[in-house]
């Protein structure tokens, strides 16, 4: 199955290194790499261009200008242009463990989406990440906020990976689901501007319209620097646009990825 990795960023070039250079370093490795950039400034295209000169597998930076917080829309614009069948979604400050795209290649499964855990690394430890542009298993024991999630078993992830009609825990910096599926409901939606909400809306369409939602545990780890809080101001008009979607039961967006599809 080929599986294309987009990875978001927005002016943190630093930490979109790392996430790169963790991806490259896959036992199985995507067949190719978007990186979905909602406007940064030129050091982070210089950085792209650099750092793939010698990359393993196809990497595509997908810009757009810089007007305000609009990551549905740059993961929109990126899951167009992917050629796999199967898209990975993390974060640029999202580093991942070496097996993290052999997990969810085993965890796919026609009629599901995957909503992965993530390993949260503290201020310290962060930087020491970003200064030796590396994750190592021993980091986890200092410095690692939710230490469980630091651990990778086949047989945990068997036991304790379930499914769920939940909108609790939804979060699109590791997440997963076929190409088709998310153009089946048009993508993401564009009316999200600002951050919040655009990912648990996504989901309720993909749930409405009878995709089921799996939950993996123990695989597919995935380490999460320690950032500031994003900006929430949008957050209450966000959140009209997701209970509007729950209430009318709606499985297609207005303003989706149509727009960039032949």
């Amino acid at each position: 199955m080929q599986v294309s990795l987009i990875i978001t960023t927005y002016n943190w070039k630093e930490a979109l290194e790392v996430s790169l250079l963790s991806a490259f370093n896959q036992t199985s490795r995507p067949c190719e790499i978007i990186v979905a950039d909602d406007g940064s400034r030129p050091d982070t295209r210089e950085l792209v261009e650099r750092i793939t000169v010698d990359a393993p597998v196809r990497v595509v930076h997908s810009w757009q200008e810089d007007k305000g917080f609009r990551l549905a829309r740059s993961r929109n614009r990126a899951i167009a242009r992917t050629t796999g069948e199967y898209i990975v979604l993390v974060d640029g400050d999202i580093l991942l463990e070496k097996h993290f795209i052999e997990d969810h290649q085993r965890f796919a499964g026609k009629g599901f989406f995957i909503q992965g855990t993530r390993v949260l690394l503290n201020k310290s430890l962060s930087e020491k990440v970003l200064a030796h542009k590396v994750m190592s298993s021993m980091y986890c024991k200092h410095g690692v906020e939710n230490r469980k999630n630091c651990i990778r078993s086949a047989l945990l992830a068997n036991l304790f990976s379930f499914k769920s009609s939940s909108l609790t825990g939804i979060k699109t910096c590791n997440f997963a689901f076929y190409k088709k599926d998310a153009i089946s409901v048009n993508g993401f939606n564009e009316e999200f501007i600002g951050w919040g909400r655009e990912d648990s809306e996504f989901t309720v369409r993909l749930q409405n319209k009878g995709f089921r939602r799996k939950n993996m545990k123990f695989n597919g780890l995935a380490y999460h620097l320690y950032h500031s809080m994003n900006d929430r101001t949008r957050l209450e008009n966000n959140d009209q646009i997701l209970n509007d979607t729950i209430e009318k039961k709606l499985i297609w967006c207005k303003k989706g990825i149509n727009q960039y599809l032949d």
